[in-house]
């Protein structure tokens, strides 16, 4: 890992007064374009407003806690001192889609203090960049206020001034994998999708969204909600007053407490964050939510390597091959624990294959699911705790000979750790299953809590998975191992201070296109996750289905994209770990598509967003660290467009062997997806090209350095 790099660091205090005449209420962006002013009003109920380019965005919107046996943190409030600084750094990303992440912002601190009895205090904190804002609420120690704090609900408003466009997936407590709805704010309603029938688990109480969700105004203004920095606390939705077009911090809660979250004091909230832009690309670039967590704790991460990777995975989904070794291909009826159902995917030979493909094609990885015992007792059982143990291999599933080989190979196995949502059960045997990934050196694991998580009554999103989530990854980092959760707790910028933190799910992936009931993903799907989902964070989201129909295994699912959307996915859709998703005989037979995920880096040096819209379509540019290859990736909707690709992020005097892979004539999603032209061009720094997208389709353009 390189060491960050600070180039400016100024700390100055304009204002730390006692007077409440002269206090300074008021922070701007270090561009002067987005205010937050601060105030109490006549009942001492805390507010705040921000102004973006001198137009009211939020409204006075409030601030408070309610508390389990305390009287609330509602009003009564007055500012008792106020002080403001600036600060400007560069640090560097260990991975990531850039290398130098300039962290600039002016910081407003305002300290509130009751007037009556008891008298108790607490802090605001606003750091303003000039894409966005973040606050938070900080609780410093007092004596009117101490030992354990009981939060039944954070009142944090954010009150609009317009009836957005709003990009939502239903607030719920114990899944992200919804579809994406496109709505006014004031038409909103997520109760609709309680109970979805694609889904494992879902538990949606109230009319509130998740976060991050994006709005657009009538004015190109563009906001995304969301939160930086979740540490030991709940996960936050948010609760949406149709008529009133405000939205109101709604915490996951339990069903085995009365409260929602439980601190020791002194303590401090996470981030509250809002992006504010003038346009959808700026929204991909802003570096927003890392900013706003603390810097690298573990050190050399270098035993990481982003990665591409292939894997059993994609053939259980189509149904080629199951989990289990001993059940039927359905998974319904148990046959014999001893005997091998002779469909079971993680099998040395069938691992061995991958392995070979990987190597011959500049891929690192291989992920092996299904290889450990449990798989036949996990689904439709209650009591799923004890089920995996994580180390116990199947008997058709050499572990030491797969590793060799592997290392023989120059070829990675990556771990997959699926806990059924047992959270005791792998906490219990989190060192053990650590320990065997240090012998072995593997260093990736893809974790799974598919289920109503274990204890009863808690759900994914809530204090006490919150914590697991964070656990493990600090867990996991003392064995050099990184983590990439599936149905995990939202991205919140956490990768900066842990980044063996390296992925994760929290969408509807790509496997929904293989058994979901209601049609799969639809082509609007992606353009709007980068707008939305990906402004939190890496997504393992499983790109390079080349079989776009797969009639031979599922005749009623198919993937909503044409084949080069699904190449120019390995571009827009950022994570330091991809996938090449497809079955290894579907690469095989298209050896010359292929040749651009063999190409395409996963760890970027730089990161440019050149156009997009937020739902319609997204064109990114990213170049490669250490070689300075570039690779551009664009995505459309359901609707045909062109698009100009001007290349003025090229370097001067530099030459680049150039191919483009586009959608081939009267491509379509449906009617013609593997329609695909793949040609040289010449470009050169200041050049522009035009490119057809097909219905749902894209484009990918190497650059390789000559």
């Amino acid at each position: 890992m390189k060491t960050p790099l600070i180039t400016l660091l100024i700390a100055l205090v304009f204002c730390s007064c006692q007077s409440e005449d002269t206090q300074k209420t008021e922070v701007a962006s270090p561009n002067k374009n987005l205010v937050v002013d601060f105030d109490v009003n006549t009942e001492g109920r805390p507010y705040y407003v921000v102004k973006f380019n001198n137009k009211t965005v939020v409204d006075t919107s409030y601030l408070g806690f309610e508390f389990k046996d305390a009287p609330a943190f509602h009003k009564n409030f007055i500012i008792k001192n106020t002080s403001s600084s600036t600060f400007n750094e560069t640090w560097q990303m260990p991975w990531g889609e850039q290398l130098d992440v300039v962290n600039h912002y002016n910081e407003l601190k305002v300290e509130l203090q009751e007037k009556t009895s008891p008298e108790r205090f607490f802090n605001i904190v606003f750091k303003v960049y000039d894409d966005g804002i973040g606050f938070r609420y900080e609780f410093p120690k007092q004596a009117r206020l101490k030992g354990d704090i009981f939060i039944t609900e954070e009142h944090t408003e954010f009150n609009l001034t317009e009836d957005y466009n709003t990009f939502w997936i239903p607030g719920d407590w114990d899944i992200y994998e919804h579809l994406y709805n496109t709505t006014a704010l004031s038409e909103i309603n997520a109760l609709q999708f309680a109970n979805h029938k694609n889904l494992a688990q879902t538990y949606i109480p109230e009319n509130a969204v998740n976060t991050p969700v994006t709005m657009v105004g009538a004015d190109g203004t563009h906001l995304s909600f969301h939160e930086a920095a979740l540490v030991d606390y709940s996960g936050m939705t948010l609760k949406v007053d149709t008529e009133n077009l405000n939205l109101k911090s709604n915490l996951v809660g339990s069903e085995n407490t009365d409260y929602k979250v439980k601190r020791t004091m002194p303590f401090n909230t996470p981030w509250r964050t809002i992006h504010i832009t003038d346009n959808a690309p700026d929204l991909i670039e802003s570096n927003l939510i890392v900013n706003l967590n603390e810097p690298n704790k573990l050190g050399d991460v270098s035993w990481f390597k982003p990665m591409k990777y292939t894997g059993v995975w994609w053939e259980m989904h189509l149904g080629k091959s199951s989990w289990d070794y001993g059940m039927t291909q359905d998974m319904s009826t148990w046959t014999d624990g001893d005997k091998s159902n002779g469909t079971h995917g993680a099998n040395t030979e069938n691992v061995k294959r991958f392995i070979d493909f990987s190597a011959k094609n500049n891929i690192g990885g291989v992920l092996v699911e299904g290889w450990n015992t449990g798989w036949e007792h996990w689904i439709g059982f209650e009591d799923r705790e004890g089920v995996f143990d994580f180390v116990t291999t199947y008997p058709d599933y050499d572990i030491d000979e797969v590793v060799r080989y592997g290392k023989e190979k120059g070829v990675d196995i990556i771990m997959h750790h699926e806990t059924s949502a047992a959270t005791e059960t792998y906490t219990k045997q989190q060192d053990t299953a650590f320990a065997l990934m240090q012998k072995y050196g593997m260093h990736t694991v893809k974790t799974g809590y598919v289920g109503k998580i274990l204890p009863k009554g808690e759900y994914h999103h809530g204090q006490y998975m919150v914590n697991h989530y964070n656990n493990t990854v600090i867990k996991a980092a003392k064995y050099e191992v990184a983590i990439n959760a599936h149905e995990p707790i939202k991205a919140t910028g956490l990768r900066r201070t842990y980044p063996n933190t390296i992925s994760r799910e929290g969408l509807r992936g790509q496997e929904f296109n293989a058994w979901a009931t209601d049609g799969g993903n639809p082509p609007e799907h992606l353009p709007i996750v980068a707008f939305t989902r990906m402004l939190s964070g890496p997504i393992d989201f499983t790109p390079g289905i080349f079989n776009i129909k797969f009639d031979e295994f599922k005749k009623d699912n198919q993937v909503n994209t044409t084949i080069a959307q699904q190449l120019a996915l390995y571009v827009v859709i950022y994570s330091p770990v991809q996938m090449a998703a497809d079955l290894v005989e579907h690469y095989e037979a298209n050896p010359e598509p292929f040749q651009f995920i063999k190409d395409v880096g996963v760890d970027w040096e730089t990161t440019k967003v050149l156009n997009g819209v937020v739902g319609d379509y997204v064109t990114i540019a990213r170049k490669e660290r250490e070689t300075g290859n570039w690779f551009v990736g664009g995505i459309t909707d359901e609707k045909a467009r062109d698009i100009d690709v001007v290349f003025d992020f090229l370097d001067a005097d530099q030459t680049y062997e150039v191919i483009i892979y586009k959608d081939g004539e009267n491509a379509h999603w449906d009617n013609n997806p593997l329609a695909i032209t793949i040609e040289k061009i010449e470009v050169s720094k200041g050049s522009k090209i035009n490119v057809k997208l097909a219905e749902g389709g894209g484009f990918a353009i190497s650059l390789i350095k000559k």
